[in-house]
């Protein structure tokens, strides 16, 4: 079963377990949302189709699953012979849902979908006693000093 449903200003199409991004909405994780704005919906067994003039009652509901901002998109503006330029950057914010249910038909699910966390890094391991070339280079001339020093060479 598939729904055509309005929220933030676009229109998307959906099917039941469908992960979908949208505008941000003020919900924590693992609430329920209720979308109201149903103008189609599809069923794909019957080959139904009922079409809403403009929307219909059918209900469409949504679990949140994280809220997250999308890629920097970099603004660059820049005029040419004027030293004009400025850059900027963006993220804009999402809400991630998985539709749980179209109509009456409602998504079968055997444990609740745990919010998405973001991981921690990862901790480097401890560095271990690796030496650069400049300072391989440098013990060497330090020993050679030493042992110039020992010899009797500088006196």
């Amino acid at each position: 079963m598939k729904a055509v449903i309005k929220t933030g200003g676009k229109q998307y199409i959906v099917s039941l377990g469908q992960e979908i991004k949208i505008e941000k909405i003020e919900k924590e994780a693992g609430e329920i949302i209720d979308f109201e704005n149903v103008f189609l919906v599809f069923d794909e067994d019957s080959g139904k189709t009922n079409i809403g003039a403009p929307n219909l009652k059918t209900k469409v509901e949504g679990r949140v699953i994280q809220q997250d901002k999308h890629k920097k998109v970099i603004i660059f503006k820049y005029k040419p012979k004027k030293r004009y330029k400025v850059k900027k950057g963006h993220r804009q914010p999402y809400t991630l849902i998985q539709i749980i249910r179209i109509g009456d038909e409602k998504l079968e699910t055997t444990k609740a979908t745990k919010p998405i966390t973001k991981k921690e890094p990862i901790k480097p391991e401890e560095k271990k006693d690796v030496k650069t070339k400049t300072q391989i280079v440098k013990d060497k001339k330090e020993e050679k000093k030493s042992e110039d020093k020992k010899d009797g060479f500088f006196e």
